[in-house]
């Protein structure tokens, strides 16, 4: 048998490691060959391949990124992109495809499977960690470390000038990495999609703060929004899934607390350090034990279904309906942090 294998939508830590578990158990035990398609969905619509073996893989576990690369292409809005990757498969002799990325890559794999019978494995990967099917997404515990640490950082600099500090941290429609990185890191307010702020709120956190001598840490998810706005937009282009660009929410909340209480604020956007770099050992140790389900679930073919961490277990889910919902944090649980604020 030969299993094609691609990473989709944005790069994340653990990448590599999902790959390297796929194709040492693939070749180990089952004695299976590998194709690498490059760049997401890009690689089988257009036939992008490189070789994948034991040797190819060597090495890669502490690496950051994707040794195949990775786009938000999305071959369901190119002509007869379907029928393209059909016979690129068949042209390259793929009986079964692994593909590991989000909600947008994973539903791709979804309709190929469920809707034209091409055989589609899928391994959750987002560092926002809202995928509903499963506890936590390998990415996520790198993304929180290196916000938490960034944390750390500007409140000395911040306690140096006294003035206020706004984080934006990662986070489309959960605000999973910002409650995460904002409890561990001692912020003074964590904002978060799921909840639209009130600015007067948090001006009111902030100088309650200052009034302790002590100077305020802002943690915000770039989709975060204000109860009476719109959510704040890099620029109004589109990618292939039809998202909007975000980032700016953090520069705009800044120039509102500054204007409203006559504090110096700046602004720090985290960005794509989150996604950069090493991953942490529970990322590895997730991505890897992802990997080795993976190529079990092609190995018994069960096709169409998602592996998934379920307490300490890892369990097949339907790929259709661990894209069907996103997880988004329990307004209990934001309720709970608030103790912290102001």
């Amino acid at each position: 048998m030969r299993v094609g294998v691609l990473t989709g939508g944005g790069d994340c830590p653990g990448l590599n490691a999902v790959i390297r578990g796929i194709v040492r158990k693939g070749v180990q035990e089952y004695g299976y060959d590998f194709t690498g398609f490059r760049d997401g969905w890009r690689g089988p619509l257009e036939g992008d391949t490189i070789q994948l073996d034991i040797p190819a893989v060597r090495g890669i576990l502490p690496r950051g990124g994707t040794i195949l690369g990775s786009s938000r292409t999305n071959p369901l809005k190119v002509d007869n992109g379907i029928r393209r990757i059909k016979e690129n498969l068949e042209k390259e002799e793929v009986d079964a495809l692994i593909a590991i990325g989000g909600e947008d890559t994973l539903g791709v794999a979804a309709t190929l499977s469920d809707d034209y019978g091409v055989p589609c494995v899928g391994v959750p990967k987002t560092i926002d960690n809202d995928l509903s099917a499963t506890d936590y997404t390998f990415g996520f515990d790198t993304a929180v470390n290196i916000a938490t640490e960034a944390i750390d950082r500007l409140h000395t600099t911040a306690e140096s000038h006294m003035r206020v500090l706004v984080v934006e941290v990662m986070g489309r429609h959960a605000g999973w990495i910002a409650i995460h990185s904002g409890l561990a890191g001692g912020a003074n307010v964590i904002l978060i999609p799921e909840q639209p702020f009130d600015v007067d709120q948090v001006c009111a956190w902030v100088t309650s703060r200052f009034k302790a001598s002590y100077a305020p840490i802002v943690v915000v998810s770039e989709g975060a929004k204000p109860k009476d706005g719109d959510m704040v937009l890099k620029d109004g282009s589109l990618d292939a899934f039809g998202h909007v660009r975000l980032s700016g929410v953090g520069e705009w909340l800044s120039k509102e607390i500054e204007r409203r209480t006559g504090k110096e604020a700046r602004t720090t956007v985290l960005g794509h350090v989150q996604r950069g770099g090493t991953p942490s050992a529970f990322d590895r140790w997730l991505a890897t034990r992802f990997g080795l389900h993976a190529i079990d679930a092609v190995r018994e073919g069960d096709f169409g279904k998602m592996v998934a961490l379920r307490g300490t277990d890892i369990v097949r889910v339907p790929i259709a309906q661990a894209t069907a919902k996103l997880k988004t944090v329990d307004p209990k649980l934001y309720e709970e942090v608030g103790v912290f604020f102001g």
